[in-house]
């Protein structure tokens, strides 16, 4: 069985953004807008997008 995935993109700058908005994107592996990530859909990863969300947009499950 293999992993599941999500895949992000950056639409959001984290210019004038909060500290840890910021290191959240940095966690997740993004930091220009356009960027797209494939990431392991675990709880962690979940939350990290939920703080983010205004900044990121789920492309793909």
């Amino acid at each position: 069985m293999s992993k599941k995935t999500v895949t992000l993109r950056q639409i959001g700058s984290p210019i004038a953004r909060k500290p840890d908005q910021r290191q959240t994107l940095v966690g997740l592996g993004l930091n220009k807008i356009g960027r797209t990530r494939e990431l392991e859909d675990t709880p962690a990863v979940r939350g990290m997008i939920r703080k983010v969300s205004h900044l990121v947009e789920v492309v793909g499950e």
